[in-house]
């Protein structure tokens, strides 16, 4: 049999070819390495994970659990009914935070009693009146968030700033007294968290520990 009447297969060459659950490496070169990030490329970045930034590194965070967002989507909805009413504006995490030149966070929760401040940007707010927390379970994140961002938060004068903590079931409410936290409220379960910046809101610990 002449070699016109065979059909050729033709060889596929497997070294370049991808392995299948192989990280796409190559991605990564696309991007700043750690420490060479600049605002600008940190504000161009478009992802829907969580990304915070320090001084050109990123931090990217684990995606939040469903109870975790239940808890901010509760949270969210009663802060903005109560500043519709009196002015303000409620923003979640996805909003950068700059709290100094190279350094942004992103809060679960944000909120400024004057809607018209100037410390609202369209890519980032320059501060606010209130940042809120809602507490991951990882070590790490625990840490972050009770004793770094408190810090951080004191420092660029943010006046009150909230800890939720589904673990222990309780909501910490922090003052600034002068220039720093006071010890702050601790509230639990059978409790109404009271607000110094917002006193005429009363939210039941309960209701944001369950919301579903």
């Amino acid at each position: 049999m002449g070699l016109q009447g065979i059909r050729h297969t033709p060889e596929i060459c497997t070294m370049h070819s991808p392995e299948v659950a192989t990280p796409v490496w190559r991605i990564a070169t696309l991007f700043p390495y750690q420490g060479a990030w600049s605002e600008q490329e940190y504000l161009a970045l478009e992802t829907n994970r969580r990304v915070e930034f320090d001084d050109g590194f990123v931090e990217v965070h684990d995606a939040p659990t469903d109870q975790h967002q239940a808890i901010i989507l509760y949270l969210s909805i009663a802060l903005n009914e109560f500043a519709l009413q009196t002015g303000g504006v409620v923003r979640t995490a996805g909003l950068r935070l700059r709290l100094w030149d190279r350094k942004y966070r992103e809060p679960d929760i944000v909120l400024l009693r004057n809607r018209d401040s100037s410390l609202r940007q369209e890519n980032f707010w320059d501060g606010a009146d209130l940042a809120i927390e809602v507490v991951s379970q990882s070590l790490e994140d625990r840490e972050r968030d009770l004793v770094t961002k408190r810090a951080e938060y004191e420092r660029v004068g943010i006046q009150e700033y909230w800890i939720v903590d589904s673990e222990q079931e309780t909501v910490t409410v922090l003052s600034l007294s002068g220039d720093v936290y006071s010890e702050g409220d601790l509230f639990g379960r059978g409790d109404i968290v009271k607000s110094p910046l917002l006193p005429e809101l009363a939210l039941p610990v309960a209701e944001i520990l369950d919301a579903n």
